[in-house]
């Protein structure tokens, strides 16, 4: 009964309005945790995110995976409950964890009820203060994460993105699997979770949001509560990648009827005063959906694609500018070719000022769409909170986006749009696409 409530108040808050006004409050703890908080007293109910900033990149050489392992095993048994013990007590608070990771973080989310929000807290510490990284528990999931793995491997698109990070990242974290390969999950240890778990949770790199039914004073509580027995310090954090984009077309031959094709170039920091004219430019590009030039020329004209989009990658150690089409065999070359032409025109040329118009309008009647949910706001203030944006980034996104001009966005294609540059990783038996090439 209780979980179906649970369950409705989710609905409900899916369905608020969206709200692009935002109220932040910053909140800092007596023990020094920081916070954004929004308050909301409309539904008994708290949404709470947490980030750990290192996430997989903190994975050692030959313990690739040990995050994934260590993050995947927090809900399976902590303190002196064991997995069945804890998924009972979750349950019958209707409350709700979940746990992940990426190559630059550990992700956290929780969501309980008003009226049991200090027995959740004390449910969820216990999983990061204390989890029991029981043999049964770690051979259970560690069996999954194989069967991931093995999966993985037999998908061409999982194999492209691996042979790309592969040629563009090479040796720094981010050119390894994030869930680690059949050899090195196979052969971590207990201590190496024990390692991972320390190395990643801890006070020197958390960040909080909250939104929803609770106050400063109770937010501030909490987080010491929650958080106040972590370690000190964490692994150290890796530096920048060196990025490797030599250009042209690898191929990875694999049986398929259908080649997959990542492709990047240089991308660009956020803090960057050209971010937002090639955030726009992007939009245009490849990231309006059936609007775009990526679409419109592949898709609409040719018939090469169901799909390709591009995006600016922003993660914390490499700014890349990315997309990714799928195609048959006999027609992926032309797809490449075509994309890769469209970069190039896109460069010399720039854009209309009704693609300018029609993208500063898509973008600033959308965003507020992302705030539908209370959960989605604590995702975003905490997101916002790693990319170090100001606290009334939520205000002033919109008038950056208006600010944008023809000027701007031209200047910036001319500029970043890098055709010479732009590679490709296929994934397939492409014709007209030498493996050598």
């Amino acid at each position: 009964m209780i979980l179906r409530i649970l369950s409705l108040f989710v609905i409900l808050f899916a369905a608020l309005p969206a709200r692009a006004g935002v109220d932040i409050q910053t909140v800092t703890s007596e023990g020094g945790f920081k916070a954004w908080l929004v308050e909301n007293h409309s539904i008994p109910f708290v949404a709470l995110e947490l980030r750990f900033k290192g996430g997989a990149s903190l994975d050692l050489p030959g313990k690739e995976g040990a995050s994934n392992l260590m993050v995947g095993l927090l809900e399976e048994g902590a303190g002196d409950m064991d997995a069945r013990d804890f998924a009972r007590a979750t349950e019958e608070l209707a409350a709700s964890f979940e746990f992940d990771q990426s190559d630059d973080a550990v992700s956290v989310s929780a969501r309980f009820l008003t009226e049991s929000s200090d027995q959740a807290v004390e449910l969820l510490r216990a999983a990061l203060i204390q989890p029991r990284f029981d043999a049964d528990a770690i051979e259970r999931v560690r069996a999954q994460v194989i069967s991931n793995i093995k999966s993985d491997l037999k998908t061409p698109r999982d194999i492209a993105s691996r042979a790309f990070a592969e040629l563009v990242f090479g040796d720094h974290p981010y050119g390894r699997p994030q869930n680690g390969t059949l050899d090195s999950v196979a052969a971590l240890s207990r201590d190496d979770l024990i390692a991972a778990h320390q190395g990643a949770l801890a006070k020197d790199r958390v960040y909080v949001s909250a939104v929803g039914d609770i106050d400063a004073a109770q937010l501030a509580q909490l987080m010491d509560r929650l958080l106040g027995d972590l370690p000190e310090t964490g692994a150290p954090l890796v530096g920048p990648a060196d990025l490797n984009f030599p250009g042209g077309v690898k191929v990875v031959p694999f049986d398929t009827p259908q080649s997959v094709a990542v492709f990047a170039q240089k991308g660009i920091d956020r803090e960057d005063p050209d971010f937002f004219p090639a955030f726009v430019l992007d939009l245009i590009l490849g990231g309006g959906s059936f609007e775009s030039r990526l679409m419109q020329e592949v898709r609409e004209k040719r018939g090469l694609t169901y799909g390709v989009y591009s995006y600016l990658a922003d993660k914390d150690q490499a700014k890349l500018w990315m997309g990714s089409v799928a195609s048959a065999n006999d027609r992926v070359a032309q797809a490449v070719q075509v994309i890769r032409d469209e970069w190039a025109r896109l460069a010399e040329q720039g854009v209309t000022q009704q693609e300018l118009d029609d993208a500063k309008t898509y973008l600033t009647g959308s965003y507020p769409l992302h705030f539908d949910s209370n959960a989605s706001i604590a995702r975003i203030m905490v997101g916002m909170q790693m990319d170090d944006m100001p606290v009334d980034y939520i205000v002033t996104r919109n008038d950056k986006v208006e600010a944008v001009t023809l000027e701007d966005v031209n200047r910036v294609a001319k500029k970043l749009l890098d055709p010479e540059h732009l590679t490709f990783v296929v994934v397939g038996q492409p014709e007209g696409l030498p493996v050598s090439q």
